[in-house]
């Protein structure tokens, strides 16, 4: 959703608070394929999302976003995960 505030997360807080879109980032992030990390190209590709430059760029911006209040990590440049990977 264009304009979405993506809250600063606290602990309890839960995913449901985000808009849609960075829902389902944070699932992708959050499931096996994510477990590693994912460049903005294999998130797009999960994400069922063309694999163009404009779609990766408003991706790297939301995930960008998602790292800056919480949500997420970028275990290096370019590498987003999920805040927490479960163990197993």
């Amino acid at each position: 959703m264009a304009g979405s505030v993506v809250p600063h997360r606290t602990d309890g807080m839960a995913v449901s608070v985000l808009a849609p879109d960075y829902q389902r980032i944070v699932s992708v992030l959050e499931s096996e394929a994510g477990r590693e990390g994912m460049r903005c190209q294999q998130l797009a590709r999960a994400l069922g999302l063309q694999v163009v430059p404009a779609k990766v760029e408003g991706l790297r911006s939301k995930a960008k976003r998602l790292v800056e209040r919480g949500w997420a990590r970028q275990a290096r440049p370019g590498m987003f995960t999920a805040l927490v990977v479960p163990a197993g």
